[in-house]
């Protein structure tokens, strides 16, 4: 079996770091802030996409990603933590799978996160926004994670919070479960998996249960 995980909502709290990071690239910009429930109603999302919705004109966004990139990797470890149970299920999933990341994060940043919490050891691959031309919920991030695996005759399940997760999984024709500890609305999640539960360890004794 083969476990794609995605990160923010998933494995980690980094609403935080996320919210105050583009706080910050509004400043440097001096562009006006704008409401904080209006950025996590988008976390998930590309940073590109972010920042368009968020009202910034397409000429700029590059420049606003290139602040809040460089404002994030100085600031992420100290706002991120774990979820509440994430180290358990990612030590379980360990034990009876083959792990991967499928995060539109930035990959760089996204394994300094990893390596600051000791668990990219758990990973074989982690697939970023750089890694791809295009993010969930296209197809390309799975099947990206997916060549570092010999994955022919495996069960490969993408565990994610939002239906960007779920819609990615579905376009590459892999299966899915949607954990509630996020972003996403349970509303929302059901129209895109049938299987959603409280927290990442709930999805992966779940699939652990699978394997007997």
């Amino acid at each position: 079996m083969i476990i794609l995980f995605d990160l923010d909502g998933t494995l980690i709290e980094s609403t935080d770091a996320i919210v105050s990071t583009f706080h910050h690239s509004f400043k440097m910009h001096n562009v006006p802030l704008v409401e904080d429930e209006k950025i996590k109603q988008l976390i998930g999302y590309p940073l590109e996409i972010m920042y368009a919705e968020l009202g910034i004109a397409e000429n700029n966004i590059l420049d606003f990603v290139a602040t809040y990139k460089e404002e994030y990797r100085k600031i992420s470890t100290q706002k991120t933590e774990l979820l509440p149970n994430a180290l358990e299920a990612i030590e379980l999933a360990s034990t009876f799978a083959e792990l991967g990341i499928v995060t539109t994060k930035t990959g760089k940043y996204s394994k300094v996160l990893m390596e600051h919490f000791n668990l990219m050891k758990y990973f074989k691959v982690l697939v970023g926004r750089e890694d791809v031309d295009k993010p969930k919920p296209d197809a390309e991030p799975i099947i990206k994670a997916l060549e570092s695996f010999n994955f022919k005759g495996k069960d490969v399940y993408m565990i994610g919070d939002t239906k960007l997760d779920l819609l990615c999984a579905k376009n590459a024709k892999v299966n899915s479960i949607a954990v509630l500890c996020g972003y996403g609305k349970k509303e929302e999640l059901q129209k895109f998996t049938k299987i959603i539960v409280d927290d990442t360890l709930q999805a992966v004794k779940y699939l652990k249960s699978m394997k007997k």
